[in-house]
């Protein structure tokens, strides 16, 4: 599995938010941009659907598996897939250290958002 460089994964772990557009169904045309707050785990981006798996972007996502991203201005190309339970217990972490004392955290940490959490890796 590739990663992002490491100048990628410093200005996603610095911003708050980072931007995904998945691929509609034609395989070509972006959705509309969506706001997350991305998280790095190792080296690793990861971000989760506040409502879960009925979230639009999600099934975009795990459906058509590629799109871009933004973060501070730049689009990256990338593939989405489906994260599993692996890191589940460092992404909560990953979003307590981030966003402390945000009222979001709990929400994002619930189990509707873990069932829809994305690994976010560049395009090759």
């Amino acid at each position: 599995m590739s990663t992002f460089s490491p100048d990628v994964l410093s200005a996603i772990a610095k911003n708050e938010d980072l931007f995904v557009s998945p691929f509609r169904e034609d395989g070509t045309t972006y959705c509309t941009p969506t706001q997350t707050w991305a998280l790095i785990v190792g080296d690793t981006v990861y971000v989760r659907a506040a409502n879960g798996q009925d979230s639009r972007w999600y099934q975009a996502a795990i459906t058509q598996k590629a799109g871009r991203i933004r973060v501070n201005g730049q689009y990256y190309e990338a593939h989405f897939a489906a994260a599993g339970t692996t890191d589940e217990a460092a992404i909560d972490a990953a979003y307590e250290a981030k966003y402390p004392g945000s009222s979001a955290v709990p929400i994002m940490q619930g189990a509707a958002p873990k069932s829809a959490s994305v690994r976010i890796t560049p395009s090759e």
